[in-house]
Protein backbone atom coordinates (compact mmCIF):
# COMPACT_ATOMS: atom_id res chain seq x y z
CA UNK A 1 0.00 0.00 0.00
CA UNK A 2 2.07 3.52 -1.18
CA UNK A 3 2.86 6.05 1.25
CA UNK A 4 3.42 9.52 -0.40
CA UNK A 5 5.19 12.56 0.99
CA UNK A 6 4.38 15.15 -1.20
CA UNK A 7 5.93 18.53 -1.44
CA UNK A 8 4.25 19.44 -5.07
CA UNK A 9 0.82 19.63 -6.82
CA UNK A 10 -0.71 16.46 -7.07
CA UNK A 11 -2.03 16.02 -10.75
CA UNK A 12 -4.21 13.30 -10.44
CA UNK A 13 -5.82 11.88 -6.91
CA UNK A 14 -4.01 9.20 -5.18
CA UNK A 15 -6.25 6.55 -4.81
CA UNK A 16 -6.20 3.78 -2.03
CA UNK A 17 -2.97 6.19 -0.70
CA UNK A 18 -1.99 7.69 2.88
CA UNK A 19 -0.09 11.07 2.26
CA UNK A 20 2.00 11.52 4.95
CA UNK A 21 2.15 15.99 5.83
CA UNK A 22 0.04 18.61 7.89
CA UNK A 23 -3.55 17.90 6.50
CA UNK A 24 -3.65 22.07 5.47
CA UNK A 25 -0.69 22.05 3.15
CA UNK A 26 -1.46 18.58 1.40
CA UNK A 27 -5.27 19.75 1.01
CA UNK A 28 -4.09 22.86 -1.07
CA UNK A 29 -1.98 20.45 -3.84
CA UNK A 30 -4.68 18.20 -4.15
CA UNK A 31 -6.43 18.36 -7.28
CA UNK A 32 -9.99 20.35 -7.43
CA UNK A 33 -13.14 18.69 -7.08
CA UNK A 34 -11.97 15.34 -6.85
CA UNK A 35 -13.46 13.69 -3.58
CA UNK A 36 -17.22 12.79 -3.19
CA UNK A 37 -17.31 12.35 0.69
CA UNK A 38 -15.20 13.94 3.18
CA UNK A 39 -14.92 12.30 6.90
CA UNK A 40 -12.70 14.22 9.29
CA UNK A 41 -12.31 13.78 12.80
CA UNK A 42 -10.33 16.58 14.10
CA UNK A 43 -8.26 17.56 17.26
CA UNK A 44 -10.73 18.22 19.81
CA UNK A 45 -9.01 20.99 21.68
CA UNK A 46 -9.88 19.37 24.82
CA UNK A 47 -8.05 22.03 26.91
CA UNK A 48 -6.96 19.51 29.84
CA UNK A 49 -5.60 21.11 32.39
CA UNK A 50 -4.63 18.12 35.24
CA UNK A 51 -4.63 14.35 35.21
CA UNK A 52 -7.21 12.19 35.19
CA UNK A 53 -7.27 9.13 37.53
CA UNK A 54 -9.86 6.06 38.34
CA UNK A 55 -11.10 5.72 42.06
CA UNK A 56 -8.57 3.06 42.42
CA UNK A 57 -5.84 5.84 41.33
CA UNK A 58 -4.65 4.63 38.16
CA UNK A 59 -4.06 6.81 35.66
CA UNK A 60 -6.63 7.24 33.03
CA UNK A 61 -5.04 7.47 29.15
CA UNK A 62 -7.08 10.54 28.23
CA UNK A 63 -6.23 12.57 25.06
CA UNK A 64 -3.05 14.88 25.67
CA UNK A 65 -1.06 14.28 22.48
CA UNK A 66 0.72 17.50 21.50
CA UNK A 67 -1.41 17.11 18.07
CA UNK A 68 -4.94 18.13 20.22
CA UNK A 69 -3.22 21.35 21.95
CA UNK A 70 -3.89 24.53 20.63
CA UNK A 71 -2.51 27.96 22.17
CA UNK A 72 -5.85 29.27 22.46
CA UNK A 73 -9.53 29.31 20.90
CA UNK A 74 -8.63 31.85 18.05
CA UNK A 75 -5.79 29.23 16.83
CA UNK A 76 -7.84 26.34 16.95
CA UNK A 77 -10.22 28.59 15.08
CA UNK A 78 -7.83 29.44 12.36
CA UNK A 79 -6.88 25.91 11.77
CA UNK A 80 -10.19 24.62 11.40
CA UNK A 81 -11.09 27.43 9.08
CA UNK A 82 -7.77 26.19 6.98
CA UNK A 83 -8.89 22.74 6.59
CA UNK A 84 -12.58 23.37 6.10
CA UNK A 85 -11.85 25.14 3.22
CA UNK A 86 -9.36 22.42 1.62
CA UNK A 87 -11.73 20.28 2.15
CA UNK A 88 -14.35 22.48 0.25
CA UNK A 89 -11.86 23.13 -2.55
CA UNK A 90 -11.33 19.37 -3.40
CA UNK A 91 -15.11 18.28 -2.70
CA UNK A 92 -17.30 17.91 -6.19
CA UNK A 93 -20.11 20.45 -5.78
CA UNK A 94 -22.46 16.96 -5.02
CA UNK A 95 -19.67 16.33 -2.29
CA UNK A 96 -20.75 16.28 1.69
CA UNK A 97 -18.58 16.50 4.41
CA UNK A 98 -18.96 14.63 7.96
CA UNK A 99 -17.08 15.66 10.61
CA UNK A 100 -17.13 14.49 14.13
CA UNK A 101 -16.50 16.05 17.80
CA UNK A 102 -17.39 16.90 21.14
CA UNK A 103 -18.54 19.39 23.48
CA UNK A 104 -15.73 21.17 23.30
CA UNK A 105 -15.25 21.98 19.71
CA UNK A 106 -18.81 20.73 17.64
CA UNK A 107 -20.10 24.14 18.25
CA UNK A 108 -17.45 26.37 17.13
CA UNK A 109 -16.94 23.76 13.84
CA UNK A 110 -20.30 23.90 13.11
CA UNK A 111 -20.57 27.70 13.12
CA UNK A 112 -17.23 27.64 10.84
CA UNK A 113 -18.98 25.40 8.83
CA UNK A 114 -22.00 27.59 8.11
CA UNK A 115 -19.90 31.05 7.91
CA UNK A 116 -17.65 29.03 4.94
CA UNK A 117 -21.29 28.27 2.50
CA UNK A 118 -21.62 24.46 3.47
CA UNK A 119 -25.05 23.16 4.11
CA UNK A 120 -26.38 21.50 7.20
CA UNK A 121 -27.94 18.48 6.16
CA UNK A 122 -28.53 16.95 10.00
CA UNK A 123 -26.78 16.51 13.10
CA UNK A 124 -26.05 12.79 14.52
CA UNK A 125 -25.40 11.39 17.94
CA UNK A 126 -23.32 9.03 18.42
CA UNK A 127 -24.84 7.59 21.52
CA UNK A 128 -21.92 5.28 23.47
CA UNK A 129 -23.05 2.23 24.93
CA UNK A 130 -20.16 2.23 27.10
CA UNK A 131 -19.02 5.67 28.12
CA UNK A 132 -15.91 6.20 30.30
CA UNK A 133 -17.32 7.34 33.60
CA UNK A 134 -16.72 10.83 34.77
CA UNK A 135 -14.70 9.77 37.71
CA UNK A 136 -14.38 13.22 39.61
CA UNK A 137 -17.89 12.92 40.11
CA UNK A 138 -18.02 16.84 39.18
CA UNK A 139 -20.50 16.99 35.78
CA UNK A 140 -22.75 14.13 33.66
CA UNK A 141 -20.65 11.23 31.86
CA UNK A 142 -19.76 12.37 28.43
CA UNK A 143 -22.02 9.49 26.80
CA UNK A 144 -22.31 10.91 23.54
CA UNK A 145 -20.62 13.16 20.38
CA UNK A 146 -21.84 15.23 17.49
CA UNK A 147 -21.47 14.36 13.93
CA UNK A 148 -22.46 17.21 11.04
CA UNK A 149 -23.36 16.01 8.36
CA UNK A 150 -23.05 18.77 5.09
CA UNK A 151 -22.98 19.64 1.87
CA UNK A 152 -21.02 21.84 -0.43
CA UNK A 153 -23.59 23.14 -2.31
CA UNK A 154 -27.01 23.54 -1.61
CA UNK A 155 -29.84 21.92 -2.88
CA UNK A 156 -27.32 19.50 -4.92
CA UNK A 157 -28.14 15.96 -5.88
CA UNK A 158 -26.50 14.13 -2.83
CA UNK A 159 -25.53 10.57 -2.10
CA UNK A 160 -28.20 9.53 0.68
CA UNK A 161 -28.56 5.45 0.59
CA UNK A 162 -32.19 5.69 2.54
CA UNK A 163 -33.09 2.25 1.36
CA UNK A 164 -29.87 0.56 2.77
CA UNK A 165 -29.63 2.66 6.19
CA UNK A 166 -33.20 1.52 6.47
CA UNK A 167 -32.26 -2.11 5.81
CA UNK A 168 -29.56 -2.05 7.99
CA UNK A 169 -31.83 -0.87 11.09
CA UNK A 170 -34.25 -3.90 10.87
CA UNK A 171 -36.19 -2.05 7.80
CA UNK A 172 -37.11 0.88 10.33
CA UNK A 173 -35.89 4.44 9.01
CA UNK A 174 -32.74 5.68 10.27
CA UNK A 175 -32.90 7.82 12.90
CA UNK A 176 -30.28 10.76 13.74
CA UNK A 177 -29.41 8.64 17.35
CA UNK A 178 -26.70 6.00 16.77
CA UNK A 179 -26.34 3.85 19.57
CA UNK A 180 -23.16 2.45 19.18
CA UNK A 181 -20.07 0.95 21.44
CA UNK A 182 -16.99 2.56 21.60
CA UNK A 183 -13.58 0.68 19.77
CA UNK A 184 -12.39 -1.68 22.26
CA UNK A 185 -11.54 -5.61 22.72
CA UNK A 186 -9.66 -7.11 19.72
CA UNK A 187 -10.75 -4.17 17.42
CA UNK A 188 -8.77 -1.32 19.50
CA UNK A 189 -5.16 -1.19 18.22
CA UNK A 190 -2.55 -1.79 20.74
CA UNK A 191 1.04 -1.03 20.68
CA UNK A 192 3.09 -2.59 24.05
CA UNK A 193 -0.13 -3.14 25.79
CA UNK A 194 -0.95 0.40 25.67
CA UNK A 195 -3.80 2.34 23.09
CA UNK A 196 -1.75 2.96 19.52
CA UNK A 197 -4.22 6.08 18.74
CA UNK A 198 -6.16 7.59 21.70
CA UNK A 199 -9.17 8.66 19.86
CA UNK A 200 -9.44 5.39 17.11
CA UNK A 201 -13.00 5.54 16.21
CA UNK A 202 -15.49 2.11 15.95
CA UNK A 203 -15.33 0.54 12.87
CA UNK A 204 -19.19 0.16 13.39
CA UNK A 205 -19.87 4.24 12.88
CA UNK A 206 -17.61 4.34 10.05
CA UNK A 207 -19.66 1.72 8.05
CA UNK A 208 -22.52 3.52 8.73
CA UNK A 209 -21.29 6.85 7.48
CA UNK A 210 -19.98 5.44 4.44
CA UNK A 211 -22.97 3.15 3.44
CA UNK A 212 -25.15 6.01 3.94
CA UNK A 213 -23.54 8.83 1.92
CA UNK A 214 -21.17 6.93 -0.88
CA UNK A 215 -21.45 4.53 -3.35
CA UNK A 216 -19.04 1.60 -4.47
CA UNK A 217 -16.10 3.16 -6.67
CA UNK A 218 -16.95 6.68 -4.81
CA UNK A 219 -13.63 8.41 -3.15
CA UNK A 220 -14.00 8.98 0.46
CA UNK A 221 -10.93 11.40 2.05
CA UNK A 222 -9.57 11.33 5.27
CA UNK A 223 -7.66 14.22 6.63
CA UNK A 224 -6.84 13.14 10.06
CA UNK A 225 -6.58 9.74 8.95
CA UNK A 226 -4.86 8.34 12.05
CA UNK A 227 -5.21 4.58 12.44
CA UNK A 228 -7.18 4.18 9.59
CA UNK A 229 -10.67 3.26 10.49
CA UNK A 230 -12.12 4.97 7.62
CA UNK A 231 -9.47 3.17 5.02
CA UNK A 232 -10.94 0.08 6.06
CA UNK A 233 -14.32 0.63 5.89
CA UNK A 234 -13.80 2.14 2.34
CA UNK A 235 -12.43 -1.04 1.24
CA UNK A 236 -14.49 -3.17 3.07
CA UNK A 237 -17.48 -1.56 1.10
CA UNK A 238 -15.47 -0.79 -2.31
CA UNK A 239 -15.10 2.46 -1.84
CA UNK A 240 -11.43 4.38 -2.79
CA UNK A 241 -9.67 6.48 -0.01
CA UNK A 242 -7.52 9.12 0.43
CA UNK A 243 -5.87 9.32 4.16
CA UNK A 244 -4.13 12.52 5.49
CA UNK A 245 -1.85 12.11 8.19
CA UNK A 246 1.26 13.63 9.70
CA UNK A 247 2.39 11.23 12.56
CA UNK A 248 4.26 7.93 10.74
CA UNK A 249 3.46 6.03 13.63
CA UNK A 250 0.05 6.10 13.21
CA UNK A 251 0.75 5.65 9.29
CA UNK A 252 2.18 2.71 9.32
CA UNK A 253 -0.37 1.14 11.78
CA UNK A 254 -3.31 2.18 9.07
CA UNK A 255 -1.09 0.43 6.20
CA UNK A 256 -1.45 -2.94 8.33
CA UNK A 257 -4.46 -2.27 9.57
CA UNK A 258 -6.24 -1.81 6.03
CA UNK A 259 -4.20 -4.53 4.19
CA UNK A 260 -5.78 -6.90 6.35
CA UNK A 261 -9.39 -6.15 5.29
CA UNK A 262 -10.82 -9.58 3.30
CA UNK A 263 -12.63 -8.12 0.07
CA UNK A 264 -15.86 -9.73 -0.86
CA UNK A 265 -15.92 -11.79 -4.38
CA UNK A 266 -16.71 -9.07 -7.16
CA UNK A 267 -18.92 -12.01 -8.71
CA UNK A 268 -21.27 -12.22 -5.51
CA UNK A 269 -22.09 -7.93 -6.08
CA UNK A 270 -23.15 -7.41 -2.66
CA UNK A 271 -21.60 -4.06 -2.28
CA UNK A 272 -24.32 -1.80 -4.52
CA UNK A 273 -27.30 -0.77 -2.97
CA UNK A 274 -29.80 -0.01 -5.47
CA UNK A 275 -31.96 3.15 -4.41
CA UNK A 276 -35.84 3.52 -5.54
CA UNK A 277 -35.24 7.06 -6.61
CA UNK A 278 -32.61 5.60 -8.97
CA UNK A 279 -35.10 2.87 -10.77
CA UNK A 280 -36.62 3.93 -13.05
CA UNK A 281 -40.06 5.29 -12.94
CA UNK A 282 -43.32 3.01 -13.10
CA UNK A 283 -46.46 4.48 -12.91
CA UNK A 284 -49.26 2.58 -11.15
CA UNK A 285 -51.20 2.41 -14.50
CA UNK A 286 -47.68 0.49 -16.13
CA UNK A 287 -49.30 -2.48 -13.92
CA UNK A 288 -52.56 -2.60 -15.66
CA UNK A 289 -50.99 -1.88 -19.25
CA UNK A 290 -48.53 -4.79 -18.42
CA UNK A 291 -51.56 -7.06 -17.25
CA UNK A 292 -50.13 -7.31 -13.40
CA UNK A 293 -53.40 -6.14 -12.31
CA UNK A 294 -56.97 -5.76 -14.08
CA UNK A 295 -59.46 -3.09 -13.87
CA UNK A 296 -61.87 -3.94 -10.87
CA UNK A 297 -59.42 -5.80 -8.59
CA UNK A 298 -59.48 -5.14 -5.44
CA UNK A 299 -56.78 -3.61 -3.52
CA UNK A 300 -56.13 -3.66 0.26
CA UNK A 301 -54.96 -1.13 2.76
CA UNK A 302 -55.27 -2.63 6.40
CA UNK A 303 -59.02 -3.07 6.59
CA UNK A 304 -59.86 -1.14 3.79
CA UNK A 305 -60.68 -2.08 0.60
CA UNK A 306 -60.48 -0.22 -3.13
CA UNK A 307 -61.41 -0.73 -6.82
CA UNK A 308 -59.02 -0.40 -9.74
CA UNK A 309 -60.39 1.51 -12.31
CA UNK A 310 -59.19 1.21 -16.03
CA UNK A 311 -57.02 4.30 -15.73
CA UNK A 312 -55.17 3.69 -12.99
CA UNK A 313 -56.95 5.14 -10.16
CA UNK A 314 -59.05 3.57 -7.43
CA UNK A 315 -62.48 3.60 -5.67
CA UNK A 316 -62.74 3.87 -2.47
CA UNK A 317 -66.52 4.62 -0.59
CA UNK A 318 -67.08 7.54 -3.17
CA UNK A 319 -63.56 9.07 -3.75
CA UNK A 320 -61.28 8.06 -6.56
CA UNK A 321 -58.29 9.30 -6.93
CA UNK A 322 -53.92 7.85 -7.17
CA UNK A 323 -53.28 5.06 -4.77
CA UNK A 324 -51.33 7.97 -3.19
CA UNK A 325 -54.35 10.11 -2.76
CA UNK A 326 -56.71 7.62 -1.70
CA UNK A 327 -53.79 6.31 0.65
CA UNK A 328 -53.29 9.87 2.20
CA UNK A 329 -57.50 9.70 2.91
CA UNK A 330 -57.41 6.13 4.81
CA UNK A 331 -54.37 6.90 6.71
CA UNK A 332 -54.69 10.94 7.19
CA UNK A 333 -51.79 11.66 6.51
CA UNK A 334 -49.44 11.87 3.14
CA UNK A 335 -48.98 8.60 2.20
CA UNK A 336 -46.59 6.62 -0.40
CA UNK A 337 -48.89 4.38 -1.81
CA UNK A 338 -46.52 1.75 -3.02
CA UNK A 339 -45.73 1.01 0.28
CA UNK A 340 -49.35 0.14 1.89
CA UNK A 341 -51.58 -1.70 -1.03
CA UNK A 342 -51.66 -4.93 -1.35
CA UNK A 343 -52.83 -7.18 -3.68
CA UNK A 344 -53.68 -10.87 -3.67
CA UNK A 345 -51.26 -13.18 -5.22
CA UNK A 346 -52.29 -16.20 -6.79
CA UNK A 347 -48.96 -17.82 -7.27
CA UNK A 348 -48.62 -17.67 -3.45
CA UNK A 349 -52.28 -17.51 -2.15
CA UNK A 350 -51.25 -14.72 -0.03
CA UNK A 351 -51.76 -10.81 -0.06
CA UNK A 352 -48.38 -9.09 -1.40
CA UNK A 353 -47.78 -4.95 -1.84
CA UNK A 354 -48.30 -3.83 -5.08
CA UNK A 355 -44.40 -2.53 -5.22
CA UNK A 356 -43.72 -6.17 -5.72
CA UNK A 357 -45.06 -5.79 -9.03
CA UNK A 358 -43.52 -2.52 -9.53
CA UNK A 359 -40.08 -4.05 -9.27
CA UNK A 360 -40.74 -6.45 -11.64
CA UNK A 361 -41.36 -4.14 -14.52
CA UNK A 362 -38.32 -1.86 -13.26
CA UNK A 363 -35.97 -4.75 -13.41
CA UNK A 364 -37.45 -5.84 -17.14
CA UNK A 365 -36.60 -2.28 -17.56
CA UNK A 366 -33.96 -1.48 -20.50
Amino acid sequence: MPLRKQTQSIAKLPLDTIIQGDCVAVLQRLPAASVDVVFADPPYNLQLQQELYRPDSSRVAAVNDAWDQFEDFAAYDAFTRAWLQGCRRVLKDTGTLWVIGSYHNIYRVGALLQDLQYWILNDVVWVKANPMPNFRGVRFTNAHETLVWAQKTKGARHTFNHQALKALNDDLQMRSDWRLPLCSGNERLKVNGHKAHSTQKPEALLYRVLLASTSPGDVVLDPFFGSGTTGAMARKLGRHWVGIERERKYISLARRRIAAVQLPDPALQVLATLERRALPRVPFGALLENGLLQPGQTLYFGAQRAVVLANGHLRWKGQTGSIHQIGSLIRGSACNGWDHWLFDDASSGQRQPVDQLRQRLQAAAP
